[in-house]
């Protein structure tokens, strides 16, 4: 079943590869969407795709990448769109 949902990770989560983190997990497990910066230190992403890969990557991002540090994530499910690819806004 094809789901969707939209993230908002606080923390050290800027300045530390964390887009290229979540890019790599995305890729990984076959998913679509997006992830960026926002303007108050926060990573937003939206991920689509089998259920199963959308919570590996919720997993991945909820850890983070080494050198960064993940205090919070909102999590909120989202409609499928049918996006195609990952990218790094």
């Amino acid at each position: 079943m094809r789901v969707a949902r939209r993230f908002v990770i606080s923390g050290r989560v800027q300045g530390v590869g964390f887009r290229w983190f979540a890019h790599d997990a995305a890729t990984r497990e076959g998913v679509a969407g997006w992830v960026k910066n926002l303007f108050d230190g926060r990573v937003e992403a939206y991920v689509e795709g089998e259920q199963e890969a959308v919570t590996r990557v919720e997993r991945a991002l909820r850890q983070g990448p080494p050198s960064g540090r993940v205090d919070h994530v909102t999590v909120v499910d989202e409609d499928p769109t049918g996006v195609r690819g990952f990218s790094i806004r």
